[in-house]
Order: structure tokens, then C-alpha cells, then sequence
């Protein structure tokens, strides 16, 4: 497989994938480094947010949502990248020592958010995670919150299927992915087990964020695997893809013909040339794609 650094840039902690398919657009986040990117072509554009930063997706209206450690902001994207102009949304999570994590918009164009303890100093330095006091919201456009899940530990990996009707969402501190039943009302039935605890931890590394086919199969990237797992839809490995970076985050199809891959990575004390890369790889199949919020 030939993969390619789509930019220059290394992040610190890349994350939040996601494709624009109107604007032929890459939105992904640097989160320790505190910065929204975007790359339309060639050109590479970044905002320097003022807090940690965990996810960056366009919006119907033509702005874009960013999801910072003090809230969900609106961002013009005409503003320049050193003076971003942030409005309020909503704080979803009043939790102090909370931040962000994991965010992707459901069919409807509604942000769901996963929520954990801050684990990021102020230096970008890794702080020990001591309490499970994260938790997953809905957002609606009209900036209504529903609490879904608390207790959560790191929340990652948001996807649906069956017209969503079951939600796959994954808390790495567990190292699992689970499946939820999502009620008529909106409400989540009890977890069960989708994948993992991974037999082969140290092999395959844990779980972070994934991107779905549209045959329904799950590519979960593996934070410390250096890889890929195809998750086939019932939760068993089809087969594992190895990467040149030590701690991939996420992926997202994307592309003219959705298939695309690209996926975002973090540094590691392995040091590797690519690691905080984007990388890019054509496969050969395509994705589903990626709904803007709905506001």
C-alpha cells in the first residue's frame, strides 16, 4: 500500500477527521496544539484556537463548529487563523476539568460529543487520567443537550448503522467498542460488547477513532498498533492494515469517489519521520460520508 503525507504539518495530537464533500474540504484538529485545519487543494489553512481543541466540522449555515475545552464554538471561517472569531454555542459538558474528545454529526446533522478528564497540560504534556468523569451529549441545531452516557473514560469512535438505529461507540480506557440500541426517543439502550478487550493488545494497540464502508465494515485506527483493523460488522478482525506512523487516531473516506483514505496521527516517543502526519491512501472501496451539523 502507498501512502502519502498529504501536508507538511505535524500535529502534536491529530484528530477529527472529516470530509467535506460539497467543498472537496479535509477538516482535522491538532488538539495539544490547540489549532483548526483545513485543506481545500493544496493549500493548507490554520486557525490558532485558544484552548484545546478536539473537533472541527463544517456547518450548514457555512461556518463551522469547533469543540473547545470551555464549550462549542461557532468559527467564521473568513476569520484570519492568528484572530479567530469564536461565538458561544453551547457548553455541553459543565464538568470542571472536562474537556472534549470524540465529536461526529449523526445523519439528522446533530453533534454528538464525548466528553473525558483533561489528560493535556498546559505545555501540551500528558497528564495521568485518575477519574472516569467524561460523558457523551447530543447536540441538537436548536442548542438543546441530551446527556446520553456518563462515567466515560476516553471516549472514541462515533458511527451508525442500521438507519441509526444502533450507535458503535468505543471508550479506549476500556480498550472496547461497543454497540448500542438507540431507542426511539433517543435514549441509548444498555452496551454490549462489539470488539475488544483486544487478546492481542500490545499488538494491535488500542482503539481510537473509525471510519465505516459501505459494506458496513469498521476501520478503527489503533493508537500504539501502527495500523488499521477492518472490523467486519459483527466485530470480528478481517484484517489488519499497517501504517508508517506509531499512533494513528482516526480515519475518514473521503475524495471524489469516497475512496479515500485518510488519517490523522500523533507524535510518539518512537520518533518515527511521519508520526503527526495526515496521511492519504487510495483503497478500493468506498465510504460513507460525513454530515455537516445541521445549524
Amino acid at each position: 500500500m502507498t501512502w502519502t503525507a498529504v501536508t507538511q504539518h505535524r500535529a502534536h495530537l491529530g484528530e477529527g477527521p472529516f470530509w467535506d464533500a460539497p467543498t472537496q474540504a479535509l477538516y482535522w484538529v491538532d488538539i495539544a496544539g490547540r489549532q483548526a485545519l483545513r485543506l481545500i487543494g493544496h493549500n493548507v489553512q490554520i486557525w490558532q484556537m485558544p484552548e484545546h481543541v478536539s473537533a472541527f466540522i463544517p456547518c450548514a449555515s457555512g461556518d463551522a463548529l469547533v469543540t473547545l475545552s470551555s464549550g462549542v464554538y461557532r468559527l467564521d471561517l473568513d476569520s484570519p487563523g492568528l484572530e479567530p472569531r469564536l461565538t458561544l454555542f453551547c457548553v455541553a459538558d459543565p464538568q470542571p476539568g472536562n474537556r472534549p474528545n470524540e465529536a461526529r454529526c449523526d445523519a439528522l446533522g446533530r453533534l454528538w460529543l464525548g466528553t473525558m478528564q483533561n489528560n493535556i497540560g498546559e505545555q501540551g504534556e500528558d497528564l495521568p487520567i485518575v477519574r472516569r468523569s467524561g460523558g457523551l451529549f447530543r447536540i441538537d441545531p436548536d442548542k438543546r443537550i441530551t446527556p446520553l452516557l456518563r462515567g466515560l473514560g476516553i471516549p472514541n469512535t462515533l458511527l451508525w448503522r442500521d438507519g441509526g438505529t444502533t450507535l458503535l461507540f468505543g471508550d479506549s480506557l476500556d480498550g472496547t467498542l461497543y454497540r448500542y440500541f438507540v431507542h426511539t426517543d433517543g435514549n441509548l439502550d444498555t452496551a454490549c460488547i462489539w470488539y475488544g478487550p483486544d487478546q492481542h493488545q500490545g499488538k494491535h494497540g488500542g482503539p481510537d477513532g473509525s471510519a465505516m464502508d459501505v459494506d458496513g465494515y469498521v476501520w478503527n485506527a489503533r493508537w500504539d498498533g501502527g495500523c488499521l483493523l477492518r472490523l467486519t460488522p459483527d466485530g470480528q478482525v478481517d484484517r489488519r492494515i499497517d501504517l508508517p506512523v506509531s499512533r494513528p487516531t482516526s480515519c475518514v473516506f473521503g475524495g471524489e469517489d469516497m475512496k479515500t483514505l485518510y488519517i490523522t496521527s500523533a507524535k510518539s516517543p518512537r520518533n518515527h519521520p511521519l508520526d503527526g502526519a495526515v496521511l492519504s491512501m487510495r483503497v478500493d472501496i468506498a465510504g460513507l460520508p460525513c454530515t455537516r451539523f445541521a445549524g
